[in-house]
């Protein structure tokens, strides 16, 4: 389970169950979060591998992505550090197998649904003792103060090209690319490197470059549903 909340106000802005932790949990996860909440200035992590890399001034895909749009990391330095949000995992430990028992729940579509049902509960009933309010009230009073950093989600053409898992494809001789078990026809030379973007969705898309800020991307394949390849 990916739980993600404002350290402000104790809102939680995101709580969802997947198969397991990989990049694309993260990358369907965080986009929805912002797009629903606005983007932040940075993000409270631990060194998981989909986050930190050794290697000096090096970002993993899902840091990249973070930063593209203005988000950095911090990381903490040990897992006492995240105490607040490991509190917040204990609600959903406490609460989640019991609810889920009683409601006779065992497939992810039905979970999730509850899930955000109890998460937007939460956020409007449940008092923070540290504030002597709701999450909702304390973000509500920290927007109406102008104490909030978030921005809006950018209208950017590239929004879902850089969430998702981008991988290098060569150009066969006969123009065709492999994705998944298939093979598909390409406009591009031989040889040419392409690259093959895996949606969370489980859509693909291919683009002839690296999305760049301030340039258009050239999709040269998509199977992505048409609303969310024009943001």
């Amino acid at each position: 389970m990916l739980n993600r909340f404002d350290d402000c106000s104790r809102l939680f802005v995101g709580s969802q169950i997947y198969e397991r932790e990989l990049l694309l949990a993260y990358l369907d996860f965080l986009p929805q979060a912002f797009r629903h909440y606005g983007l932040p200035l940075e993000l409270y992590v631990d060194y998981h591998s989909l986050f930190f890399t050794a290697q000096p001034e090096a970002l993993t895909q899902l840091g990249w992505a973070l930063h593209f749009y203005g988000v950095s990391l911090r990381y903490a330095p040990t897992p006492q550090a995240k105490g607040k949000i490991e509190r917040e995992h204990h609600f959903w430990q406490q609460r989640r197998p019991a609810f889920f028992a009683s409601e006779n729940i065992s497939d992810l579509h039905p979970a999730n649904t509850h899930i955000q049902a109890l998460r937007l509960h939460r956020n409007q009933h449940e008092i923070q003792r540290e504030f002597k309010m709701t999450p909702r009230q304390a973000w509500d009073r920290a927007q109406a103060d102008q104490r909030s950093a978030l921005r809006p989600v950018p209208a950017c053409p590239l929004w879902p090209f850089v969430w998702s898992q981008r991988s290098l494809v060569k150009v066969g001789f006969d123009h065709q690319i492999p994705i998944g078990a298939q093979r598909y026809c390409v406009d591009a030379t031989p040889g040419t490197r392409l690259v093959l973007c895996h949606h969370p969705s489980g859509h693909h898309s291919v683009l002839a470059a690296q999305p760049k800020k301030e340039a258009k991307p050239l999709v040269l394949f998509s199977n992505l549903p048409k609303p969310n390849v024009s943001f």
